[in-house]
């Protein structure tokens, strides 16, 4: 069981989510690629929210710029090739956190989307409500949908918002997750302490997923790969 944690912009809470996820699934952590203050990456971060069991695995780049990866790749004078970012292997669940949103170059040709078409494994997409959040979270739905890139459910981070998460929720027609309160100061035993209340919601809603929306996205997938 794996599920790539993407965002519909930067700062929406994905790191805070992927602990979360960690811990309510008892997962391991992986981030592919770390833009920016490697001495507080998300992985140490991460380290420092969950149980000392679970693993957090090396990043497959770490980039010194705290800017779009494609740009800071390219101050440390590398490449990123998203097919040679070769997911660990695992005997646990496995939480992946992606760099900003969908639409992140990570080189001159290809973003997050092209390194998703690759691994084809669910994606669980954070949303935190602010102006405009709406037009992007439907966004992020939808280009996802039209990849045939398969969707596990939307979280909302921070101060509910009803008004937003109704509308996100009956347009896209996608499983709300759950909703994480705006946490002030994280630490292990608060996120604990959620991940216990939020596990069995969880669980319970990834393994509903509508049969004929994994089946649809399938249909998708195989079109978009034939350039149909």
């Amino acid at each position: 069981m794996e599920y790539f944690v993407s965002g519909i912009g930067t700062d929406v809470g994905k790191t805070i989510v992927s602990a979360l996820l960690c811990e309510a699934l008892q997962a391991d952590y992986w981030k592919p690629v770390q833009s920016g203050d490697l001495d507080n990456s998300d992985s140490k971060t991460i380290r420092s929210l969950i149980s000392d069991d679970l693993h957090i695995f090396d990043e497959a780049y770490r980039l010194t710029t705290p800017a779009s990866p494609h740009y800071s790749a390219e101050v440390d004078g590398v490449r990123i090739e998203p097919a040679k970012i070769h997911r660990p292997v695992n005997q646990r669940p496995l939480i992946i956190e992606g760099a900003g949103g969908l639409h992140v170059p990570l080189n001159d040709d290809q973003t997050i989307l092209d390194l998703l078409m690759v691994w084809d494994i669910p994606v669980i997409l954070v949303s935190r409500n602010y102006l405009g959040s709406i037009n992007h979270t439907l966004l992020s739905i939808e280009v996802l949908q039209q990849r045939g890139i398969p969707i596990a459910g939307v979280v909302f981070n921070g101060t509910p918002t009803p008004s937003s998460e109704e509308v996100i929720a009956k347009y896209s027609g996608i499983t709300v997750l759950g909703h994480i309160p705006e946490i002030a100061n994280p630490d292990k035993d608060v996120i604990r302490s959620l991940a216990i209340r939020w596990r069995e919601e969880l669980t319970r809603k990834l393994d509903e997923r509508h049969p004929m929306n994994v089946e649809m996205e399938k249909k998708v997938r195989l079109l978009v790969e034939r350039g149909a």
